[in-house]
């Protein structure tokens, strides 16, 4: 009994231990702006593209470096074994012409210390190149921003999406309590011999359809929170909770202010400007390369020959110093210069027609956005008012059938248009939402 009550405590402390461990779920309620402020912070991609910011910023450092100078100290020593062989001509000690003496010079033990200074004061291709560091940073922060842009017309696609679930969930439940009410009430006319246990079991049938596509909705939203959540960067299993709501006077907020456009209000056109505008530097950085590249060089030295390893215990340090300028100017390369600033005028009419290719394709978006944006509206108006009527006929026929003056065939026709016409108008409410976020993000003013 003992070793029983031991093993039950020992699971116990086990699974309390492991319930600890957890990780603890975060209940977030969130708007659809703080979805857009919380993926900033946690989606992979933009924290690469911001990791990518840093990057350049480390290699502008890098450049920067090349034009400021370089300090460098070395210290060295040898112990010869053997010292080095010179050969001397003979006849220096009165021997044959062409004969040689070899003599051994030098100390056993030498010892140096040196310190050297570098300046470059003038490269065409770093002067250039420092002058690119701002549009560089530029450019990585831009292309961090198309990241964020993508992003965030993503989450607003799914955010409404699973808003107007709400509203399909809420119709659904509607029509299911609607049947239920007529099965309770049809049976009532049934036990009075006034139906058919026929017509009851096709009520019957259509609740249990009404309910599984519920069942349907209900894991479609529930895999689209998943979704919204990995393109967040949020964890699975914290919970989200959406607060705001949409209706069919928000989508058409502030859209009539934001019919005018300008190219540059797109991310895209803005990154794309950036890169012509580093293609130019490229090839006056090329252009630059034919001149001299002038540089300044110094150093200061200390030797010491000993035949015993005395360095420390005084004697002398012998000093050489120097000062020096360097001009190194290109002649004959085999024309590769010629070659890189012919490359880099093509890479820049390449990017000069990318930005004309854009600016067609964002007028083709707007222009389609507008189009879509247009239908969409439409269909949502006259969806509603076919949901309307699909109402009142069902409401009228059910009052036929209560009366006795209406079949089953009748009102299960009016409740299956009903539920047709709801769907229709749920579909026609997320078209006009997907149409203006559409419209919103082709004019640069999501």
């Amino acid at each position: 009994m003992n070793t029983k009550r031991m093993l039950v405590a020992s699971f116990v402390i086990t699974l309390m231990a492991f319930v600890s461990k957890a990780p603890a779920q975060t209940k977030n309620e969130f708007s659809v702006a703080q979805c857009v402020e919380y993926a900033y912070k946690n989606n992979l991609q933009v924290k690469n593209a911001l990791l990518a910011i840093k990057s350049q910023e480390a290699i502008n450092k890098e450049v920067t470096a090349s034009a400021m100078p370089t300090v460098s100290a070395t210290v060295g020593g040898v112990n010869y074994l053997e010292l080095p062989v010179s050969l001397l001509p003979g006849e220096i000690f009165g021997g044959t012409a062409g004969t040689f003496i070899p003599v051994r010079f030098g100390t056993k033990f030498n010892a140096n210390a040196s310190l050297q200074l570098q300046q470059l004061l003038f490269d065409g291709q770093v002067f250039v190149a420092l002058q690119a560091r701002r549009t560089t940073i530029a450019l990585q922060q831009k292309s961090a921003e198309v990241t964020e842009e993508m992003i965030k017309t993503n989450i607003h696609k799914i955010y409404y999406q699973l808003v107007v679930s709400k509203t399909q969930i809420a119709l659904l439940d509607a029509n299911i309590e609607r049947l239920q009410k007529l099965e309770h009430d049809s049976r009532e006319l049934y036990k009075n011999g006034f139906v058919e246990k026929l017509d009851l079991d096709k009520i019957a049938v259509q609740v249990a359809n009404l309910q599984t596509e519920k069942l349907k909705a209900s894991n479609a939203i529930e895999m689209g929170y998943i979704g919204l959540k990995t393109l967040m960067g949020m964890p699975v299993n914290d919970t989200l909770i959406l607060v705001d709501k949409i209706s069919e006077d928000q989508i058409t907020t502030d859209i009539a202010s934001n019919q005018d456009y300008q190219y540059s209000d797109r991310k895209e056109f803005q990154a794309v400007s950036l890169g012509k505008k580093l293609n130019e530097y490229n090839i006056k950085r090329y252009q630059l390369s034919y001149l001299p590249t002038v540089a300044m060089s110094g150093a200061y030295t200390k030797n010491a020959q000993r035949n015993q390893f005395n360095f420390f215990k005084g004697g002398d340090w012998f000093t050489t110093s120097f000062v020096g300028l360097n001009i190194s100017a290109p002649i004959f390369d085999g024309f590769a210069r010629k070659a890189r600033i012919t490359k880099a005028k093509i890479d820049l009419q390449q990017t000069e027609n990318q930005l004309q290719n854009l600016r067609l394709t964002i007028d083709a978006e707007v222009t389609q956005a507008k189009m879509n944006f247009a239908t969409a509206i439409s269909t949502l108006n006259n969806q509603k008012k076919n949901m309307q009527l699909a109402e009142s006929v069902y409401t009228q026929t059910k009052k036929k059938y209560e009366i006795g003056t209406g079949s089953n065939m009748e009102i299960t026709g009016a409740q299956t248009d009903l539920v047709t016409a709801q769907t229709n108008y749920i579909g026609a409410l997320y078209g006009a939402i997907i149409a203006r976020v559409d419209f919103l993000k082709a004019t640069g003013k999501l």
